[in-house]
């Protein structure tokens, strides 16, 4: 089932069109588009350059465009598959072969920026069934900065099809053994995570679930810094991998105030480093 817009059209491709209209945009999407498309003898593309390339794209591209691509709203499949393959999932995402999720969760603990930028998601992206928001930070910005912070990691996500906002990093849970129930609770935190789906599609429709008591907006490290930066804080190796259970208060309660807080300090440290 496609989700409902507000407007018509085909968003991915007009987020697209707006990209290529601003320079840091379009220099970082050429950037990434370039390694994630050209074959190598033995390889459809080198991997690790496109991933690289992509993570910089996320990181120095103001959210208002390299969001706009990754989630924007549609209403036919058109538009969706233009956002599913808005990282080149070809090269980005897909192998020949589909690893089991725990010892893909395992290859990405071993990884420094993988290992923390999960950890980031875990936490906000925590569903919570009593929250109107259905997160239990009640913060979309966070959810999302910490969605994206995964692409270009041996964990990157993407949309696992054309008719719906589920996604998932790409291993399934086959061989699984007495771990199943594990690795299944693993994967369904990115397939079924209510709280990310409504974050994706709140932003995508330029809308906000702006149904709980509004308080000032509590500035934290995740929504006022960069991913890059971000690593500087979360490189420990303490942290922890796991879904959490734990119940922390909102940080914040307006979409659109996070959004703004985002836009305008990933903004200015785009200018600043390119």
């Amino acid at each position: 089932m496609v989700e409902p817009v507000l407007s018509k059209g085909n968003n991915c491709l007009d987020a697209a069109k707006a990209c290529n209209l601003n320079d840091t945009c379009k220099r970082f999407r050429s950037a990434y588009i370039t390694p994630c498309t050209s074959s190598t003898s033995n390889e459809i593309c080198n991997k690790r350059k496109c991933h690289k390339a992509l993570r910089l794209f996320f990181d120095k591209v103001p959210p208002k465009h390299s969001y706009g691509m990754l989630f924007c709203s549609c209403r036919d499949v058109a538009c969706t598959e233009r956002r599913r393959q808005t990282i080149v999932p070809v090269c980005s995402y897909e192998d020949r072969e589909k690893p089991n999720c725990l010892n893909l969760q395992e290859s990405c603990k071993k990884n420094y920026i993988c290992r923390s930028r999960l950890a980031d998601f875990f936490t906000n992206c925590q569903p919570e069934s009593r929250s109107v928001s259905s997160c239990l930070k009640e913060n979309y910005a966070d959810c999302l900065l910490a969605y994206s912070g995964l692409i270009g990691t041996v964990m990157t996500p993407n949309y696992i099809d054309s008719n719906s906002l589920s996604v998932a990093p790409w291993c399934d849970c086959s061989n699984s053994g007495n771990d199943i129930d594990e690795c299944q609770k693993f994967l369904n935190f990115f397939q079924d995570n209510i709280c990310l789906k409504n974050a994706i599609q709140a932003f995508g429709n330029g809308t906000d679930v702006n149904v709980w008591q509004p308080i000032l907006p509590v500035q934290t490290t995740t929504a006022t810094t960069t991913t890059a930066s971000r690593l500087k804080n979360t490189g420990s190796e303490t942290i922890n991998n796991e879904i959490p259970s734990h119940n922390d208060s909102p940080a914040c309660a307006n979409l659109q105030m996070c959004l703004l807080h985002i836009f305008s300090t990933v903004k200015g440290s785009a200018n600043l480093m390119v």
